[in-house]
């Protein structure tokens, strides 16, 4: 691809609707993710119960159940894609705002519920708003669209992951958490400012059409074989790396790091190496392909995760000890390579999702696929807090470098280095029968 090519592919407007879509994407999961588990964590509540809240996160997983449904029906203002993510998005600040209100030590299960509500709506959010992102972007953008998006996710976790942290040392709970709400204004913005995309094809016939109809196009398109070993590699590539980075912040603590600290310098020390790795991982799909990536982000990937560690067993047996003071810079060189390595690998791992998906079923197939990577963050990770109590720090990260291979080794089937369908000239991957189907008139 030209350097032409590459200017254009970066400066237009379809580049800054995925950042904007990846804001509102990743703000309520990381409110989920990091800013609950150091809320709770700092208000005495177990590691094994914080672990436990992973499995709030269901819907996530399970979302493609529900989006035939928000395929098939509209409502009656925005369009199709405009109209739910705005009810998402209105549900999403008042949910996300209510949370301080109640004390962990009395109200546990109402946290439990408010917790539940957030994950059903950013999962019923994160359905349209990835079908939107699939609609308007080309087969060539796949790359960089996506990896503009997962900059921009990560770029949303400064708010509860840094902001409402540094926050949490000043002000009461109840109003870090009304004020991190107050950010998914960005997301109602978006949604207002928008055209609703040009659908291809109509709208399924019937609630059973919008069910079925993605499943066997999707088996017929690859093979039933073929098939099982991408969903299987879906769902594999990052479970090493999600198991890493689920328990986080209560690591971080537990390594001896104030709030501040990790508000401060582990959350940017993390957020900006993922955010030029996504962005370099981006121009460099555009420039090798996406397969190539995937496997040179993914050894990446594998190896950042002995970062965690060094750093264990850097801290572990010191914390408590009397002058002792966690080395801030290790902290940052250590979080900086490992976040690398997750903004490298997942542009390239969203870039795959949305290649295989046909624009004819967009919403379904992209709920199924985005449903299965999370399901090691939603029930693996449940038990990252067992795991850690029952063999240590240091080995939990090992355990999990380990699971990281097999993700690997199914790149041979899934991914051959040699083969990558958008690169070949004048062609869009969606046009090749394994990549896609059909490719529908672009929208912008």
């Amino acid at each position: 691809m030209t350097q032409e090519t590459v200017r254009e592919a970066i400066f237009n407007r379809r580049m800054l609707i995925c950042i904007g879509t990846g804001f509102a994407s990743g703000l309520p999961l990381y409110v989920l993710i990091q800013l609950v588990p150091a809320w709770l964590r700092s208000e005495n509540v177990s590691l094994a119960t914080i672990g436990l809240f992973s499995l709030i996160g269901f819907p996530y997983t399970w979302k493609f159940l529900w989006s035939p449904f928000m395929e098939r029906y509209r409502l009656p203002v925005l369009g199709r894609r405009r109209g739910w993510m705005l009810i998402s998005q209105i549900l999403l600040m008042l949910f996300i705002g209510t949370l301080g209100l109640f004390d962990p030590g009395f109200n546990i299960w109402t946290i439990a519920a408010l917790c539940f509500a957030v994950a059903f709506f950013s999962a019923s959010q994160d359905i349209v708003l990835d079908a939107f992102r699939r609609e308007i972007l080309p087969d060539r953008e796949l790359g960089l669209g996506n990896s503009f998006h997962a900059n921009a996710y990560r770029i949303s976790g400064l708010i509860p992951g840094s902001l409402s942290l540094i926050l949490s040392d000043h002000l009461p709970w109840d109003q870090v958490f009304l004020i991190t709400a107050g950010f998914m204004l960005v997301g109602i913005l978006l949604t207002l400012l928008v055209n609703e995309p040009r659908h291809p094809g109509s709208r399924p016939k019937s609630l059973s059409d919008a069910i079925v109809l993605p499943f066997v196009e999707f088996f017929n398109r690859n093979g039933v074989n073929h098939a099982l070993m991408v969903l299987a590699f879906m769902f594999l590539y990052k479970l090493g790396d999600n198991m890493a980075t689920a328990l986080a912040t209560p690591y971080y603590l537990d390594m001896g790091y104030s709030n501040t600290d990790i508000g401060i310098v582990a959350k940017n020390a993390g957020l900006w190496p993922a955010v030029i790795g996504g962005f370099l991982g981006g121009l460099l799909m555009v420039r090798i392909g996406i397969n190539k990536c995937l496997w040179i982000f993914g050894v990446i990937q594998v190896v950042s995760i002995f970062g965690f560690m060094i750093l264990s067993e850097a801290n572990a047996d010191r914390v408590g000890t009397p002058g002792f003071e966690p080395s801030l810079l290790l902290l940052a060189i250590v979080i900086a390579f490992e976040y690398l390595g997750v903004g490298l690998g997942t542009a390239a791992f969203l870039a795959f999702i949305a290649r295989t998906t046909s624009k004819l079923h967009t919403a379904t197939q992209l709920a199924l696929f985005t449903a299965l990577t999370s399901l090691p963050r939603t029930f693996a990770n449940a038990s990252t807090g067992y795991l850690v109590e029952a063999m240590g720090w240091t080995n939990f990260y090992l355990l999990c470098a380990l699971l990281a291979i097999p993700g690997m080794l199914l790149l041979f089937f899934v991914a051959p280095w040699r083969k990558d369908p958008e690169l070949e000239t004048g062609t869009e991957a969606s046009e090749h029968p394994e990549m896609g189907g059909v490719a529908p008139k672009r929208a912008d």
